[in-house]
């Protein structure tokens, strides 16, 4: 088994710990430091966040994506495509992002991410795992300019976000996981996803995952195994289908089991995720288990995210050491 987070990670520090991040992008928009110094915060940052992760235990970490204004900018921004236009709510959230807009073909260009990939490599004891927004969600959460229908703007996504992920792969990534939280809140349109993702997968040599969160999957469960993806990430805290779905389903890939509610400050005990952690060791064996947060933890306080992350692991160290 091992224990991951699914991708960010609060930026900010919990009171009375200054904020510097934040502190450095509001002197950096007034224009009293410069883009240099900006990006030596952010990195000191994603220093500090690896680090607390692999305090906590973690086994495979993320680099918070502490760089990230959202999980659709950066990549939007990185392609040919898109413009950036307002802030609209993310899903049921209390966060906001800014509105990719698609106004021409979609193409890779450039690495996006490999360099602070790269960064976190160096500054991890542990495998870092590389996080990408899925094509689906991406297109489904930007407005549509250029295409005819979305099934071609989710297909030039899933060829741009290939060589992305193949630049990641060849930077050394330790997993590249690909979030679709679309697919939970239109599952009828599944078969989308389905045509794109032997495009997103392409090449890809390394363990490949796909996450799904803020919902269950019932109803699209045998396409998303079917999908090719090593490893299936599912929500087992917003309510519980997925464990109804665990329990009559064989499961013949990985399962990224999120037992840990990223949205609720209420502290899992060790107890809590030894008892589920169990439970799942009963339908899925434990070299195909890895254990994380529902959903990134960006959405919680520092000190819960770093709470959680620590019952998560003792959770599963209790698990591991009863085995033995």
């Amino acid at each position: 088994m091992w224990t991951t987070v699914v991708g960010n990670y609060p930026k900010i520090p919990n009171l009375p710990a200054p904020g510097r991040l934040r502190s450095a992008i509001t002197s950096f928009d007034k224009g009293k430091i410069t883009k240099k110094e900006l990006a030596k915060v952010a990195d000191d940052v994603t220093v500090e966040v690896i680090q607390e992760q692999i305090d906590a235990g973690v086994d495979i970490v993320t680099d918070g994506h502490i760089r990230w204004q959202d999980a659709q900018t950066p990549l939007a921004r990185g392609l040919d495509g898109f413009s950036i236009s307002g802030l609209i709510r993310y899903f049921d959230t209390n966060t906001y992002y800014r509105q990719p807009v698609v106004e021409g073909p979609v193409r890779w260009k450039e690495p996006i991410l490999v360099r602070d990939l790269k960064f976190a490599i160096e500054h991890s004891t542990k495998p870092v795992k590389a996080v990408l927004t899925g094509p689906f969600t991406l297109a489904r959460l930007s407005v549509d300019r250029h295409y005819s229908n979305g099934t071609s703007l989710v297909k030039d996504l899933a060829r741009a976000l290939n060589e992305e992920a193949r630049a990641l792969e060849e930077a050394g990534a330790a997993m590249v996981q690909f979030d679709e939280p679309a697919l939970v809140r239109d599952k009828d349109s599944v078969s989308v996803f389905s045509e794109a993702a032997p495009i997103l997968l392409e090449g890809l040599k390394g363990k490949k995952a796909l996450y799904t969160y803020f919902g269950d999957v019932d109803g699209i469960l045998p396409s998303l195994l079917e999908s090719g993806f090593d490893v299936l990430g599912l929500d087992f805290t917003t309510n519980d289908r997925n464990w109804s779905l665990i329990e009559k389903s064989d499961f013949p890939i990985g399962l990224a089991a999120g037992i840990v509610d990223g949205r609720n400050t209420l502290l899992e005990t060790p107890e809590d995720v030894a008892r589920d952690t169990k439970r799942l060791l009963e339908r899925v064996p434990a070299d195909r288990l890895y254990l994380n947060p529902s959903f990134g933890l960006e959405f919680l306080p520092r000190e819960q995210a770093r709470e959680k992350l620590s019952s998560l692991c003792r959770g599963v160290r209790m698990v591991n050491q009863n085995a033995q």
